[in-house]
């Protein structure tokens, strides 16, 4: 049975993701996506109206015709949602938390796939794989992975970025978009595993960032405590430019991560409506692909 209090909570996000996903329109979801894999439909004798460049030459030389082989673009979608579940997300000076912002992105992005008949699969981590709901599609199921994300209790505090790329590239057999919604807050190398996991898929970076994080407007002394670690750091007012400084290297750090490694990657303020963003991914890659 579940709570009530999480019933409610699982029942409004669903109706403002719903009325999200009704903005997502004129196929904005799908052409986005589109040529994200292709699969087998036939072989057959080559005409006129055929490009030679399909021509299977090994058929055609058993067959002693030319022939051709056709290939459609795959009806339906796999997204993986890799959603990062260590303490980090659990801090918000605005007025949602990242992880809560998070799970709205991670709700609209499953009710789009929903609509389009997609397959949704989950895997939550900080520095273990903490859950993973294999892909199914359907309402019952996305309202299942929604309740996982506001309700579930990660095990450990850390994060391992790596860890759960690789983990996902080893649960993804059938090539799909993976959806990697971080705050990508970690001081180990994932470039490699990146790169490795979008030669076979599709992927996006969101990440998740407060806004005290950009920039500490803080006039006075003040005490931090790390949310993974647990260790307490004091700052005052003659931290603050080195604090912007060491925030703005990480930010930098993460776009030069994503650029070799030829993922996009899309930022969110928590707090904000995460619609916005989304779309103008959507609008910016779109205009790439025409070009």
């Amino acid at each position: 049975m579940i709570p009530e209090e999480l019933a409610k909570q699982i029942r409004l996000l669903e109706i403002r993701t719903n009325r999200m996903v009704s903005e997502i329109s004129g196929g904005a979801y799908r052409s986005v996506f589109k040529g994200a894999g292709i699969e087998f439909e036939e072989v057959r004798e080559y005409t006129a109206e055929d490009d030679a460049r399909t021509i299977d030459w090994n058929v055609s030389a058993r067959m002693g015709a030319p022939f051709v082989k056709k290939f459609v673009e795959e009806r339906e979608l796999n997204i993986m949602l890799l959603v990062d579940v260590s303490s980090s997300g659990a801090f918000g000076s605005a007025a949602k938390t990242k992880r809560r912002s998070a799970a709205e992105l991670a709700a609209l992005i499953a009710f789009s796939a929903a609509r389009n008949h997609d397959k949704v699969s989950l895997l939550m981590f900080s520095d273990k794989i903490e859950l993973y709901v294999p892909p199914r599609s359907g309402r019952r199921h996305i309202l299942r992975l929604i309740r996982e994300m506001l309700a579930f209790k990660a095990q450990n505090k850390g994060t391992d970025i790596d860890l759960a790329l690789r983990e996902c590239s080893r649960l993804q057999k059938k090539s799909g978009v993976v959806f990697l919604i971080s705050d990508l807050i970690d001081t180990g190398d994932f470039s490699s595993s990146l790169k490795q996991l979008n030669r076979r898929h599709d992927v996006i970076a969101v990440q998740i960032y407060d806004p005290s994080e950009r920039s500490w407007e803080a006039e006075a002394s003040f005490v931090v405590e790390d949310a993974e670690t647990g260790e307490l750091v004091s700052f005052d007012l003659r931290d603050r430019e080195s604090l912007h400084r060491e925030m703005a290297e990480n930010t930098e750090r993460i776009s030069t991560l994503c650029r070799n490694a030829r993922v996009d990657r899309v930022e969110i303020e928590s707090g904000q409506d995460v619609l916005g963003p989304l779309l103008q991914f959507f609008a910016s890659r779109n205009t790439r692909s025409r070009h």
